[in-house]
């Protein structure tokens, strides 16, 4: 077995053990370090390191970052966007970001390959220890209590690979939608709560640079221009200043095309049919077509077990509106390692009470409008009501910058706008289980 230095703790490798360092794991462990904890932050694979993502953040996803202190100027090599671009049913409509108090005014690009490391490589300096090239396979749990314990996996490849256990009094379980700790202790995902997938390639393109982030709610496939096909999912087009773009569809799990589509073979059928001078063609293409599945609504519940945390798309976080994961790993990563500061300067039951706090703030701060945004991925996964909702809903303005709000989840829960407390009234009034 491997062994790392103990914290002072009788039998303890760290105070936390956050296992995965994607957004998730490095917010957390960035967190949890500067309050003084001592963090162990276990990485399978090595940085820098690829990620299936549109790599577009909202002014949500921003906010954490600045709540971490990282600069996320232009000067520092953030693509900054003013709002959404949608199209659908022959119209295209330019929706700004909203002025809020709660949120700034711009949304970010930057590809995860440079976002992930610069995420982990300020939670180091923060003081967090990370292990890259080590792998969890699953929770060590005490044989009297079932409390987790710590995690066991392996360190390394092929003939280097060597197994590895390490100790804690808590776990962050930030390993992504493979859900490896959850699921070693018997926590299945529901069933009852959508899952997405999408699929994106990047393409040397004239439209790396766009002051939008732009979302296809219909996809044409104009391969025949005499028969043009209406194709199942939403696409997206997000320019990424460095001479490419990023662009890829998603489908949820409502629609009777998930699971029996190839996706990648869907995604051509879309872009062949985009106009030629966007360069969205196979000669264009930087690397191959890399899919993920997105697991929505808190579709792994409970988000707290004895001794252990789902943070992020561990417990299904991503948002059932839009598809966007970034932010909501970041978040339920600071609610988290809030919880658990509070819960290491206590002892005994109060410790524990701290822990269990955390699902009850997940579900104040998302409960609600998970449900709604479970209800509406149900209603755009009929063809129909997707078509009527794109037809005549896109031509008015007033109605779709409400809808921004709404599936971007930007408000201000207090003293904001009528719209902004129609919302809030929405997400207080469903139910948050």
């Amino acid at each position: 077995m491997v062994a790392v230095p103990t914290t002072g703790r009788p039998g303890a490798d760290a105070d936390v053990i956050v296992v995965g360092a994607g957004p998730a794991g490095s917010t957390a462990a960035t967190h949890l370090t500067r309050a003084g904890l001592d963090v162990l932050l276990l990485e399978k694979s090595t940085f820098p390191r690829p990620k299936v993502c549109g790599d577009g953040l909202t002014p949500r996803g921003v906010k954490q970052l600045i709540d971490l202190g990282i600069d996320c100027s232009e000067e520092a090599g953030w693509l900054h966007n003013r709002g959404l671009r949608v199209l659908g049913g022959g119209v295209s409509l330019e929706l700004e970001w909203p002025t809020l108090a709660t949120f700034p005014d711009f949304g970010a690009v930057r590809p995860r390959q440079d976002f992930d490391e610069l995420l982990v490589r300020h939670a180091e300096k923060a003081g967090a220890r990370l292990h890259e090239e080590t792998t969890v396979t699953q929770a060590v749990t005490d044989e009297r209590t079932g409390r987790v314990v710590g995690v066991t996996g392996h360190v390394g490849k092929g003939k280097d690979r060597r197994p590895v256990t390490f100790r804690a009094p808590l776990t962050l379980a930030c390993d992504g939608v493979s859900a490896r700790l959850a699921l070693s202790i018997g926590m299945a995902k529901r069933d009852d709560r959508p899952m997405g997938v999408a699929v994106r390639r990047y393409y040397r393109s004239p439209r790396t640079h766009d002051d939008y982030l732009e979302s296809h709610l219909e996809l044409w496939d104009r391969t025949d221009p005499a028969q043009p096909q209406l194709l199942p999912g939403y696409g997206w087009i997000f320019g990424m200043g460095d001479g490419t773009s990023n662009v890829g569809l998603g489908i949820l799990s409502t629609s009777r095309a998930y699971g029996s589509t190839d996706y990648r073979a869907l995604l051509r059928s879309w872009l062949d049919g985009t106009p030629e001078e966007w360069g969205f063609r196979e000669e264009n293409a930087e690397g191959p077509v890399g899919g993920a599945a997105l697991p929505m609504g808190f579709n792994r519940t409970p988000h707290y077990r004895p001794g252990m945390l789902l943070v992020g798309d561990a417990g299904g976080m991503v948002n059932p509106f839009n598809g966007e994961g970034i932010a909501y790993a970041m978040e339920s990563a600071a609610i988290a390692a809030r919880c658990a500061v509070q819960s290491a300067a206590r002892r005994g039951p109060a410790a524990e009470k701290a822990l269990e706090s955390y699902p009850t703030q997940m579900r104040q701060e998302l409960g609600g409008y998970y449900r709604i945004g479970t209800v509406f991925s149900r209603l755009i996964g009929n063809p129909t009501v997707m078509g009527l909702a794109t037809r005549h809903g896109l031509p008015r303005r007033t109605l779709m910058e409400f809808l921004l709000k709404l599936l971007a989840n930007l408000y201000d829960p207090k003293d904001g706008a009528t719209s902004d407390r129609v919302i809030t009234a929405m997400t207080r009034l469903a139910p948050s289980a």
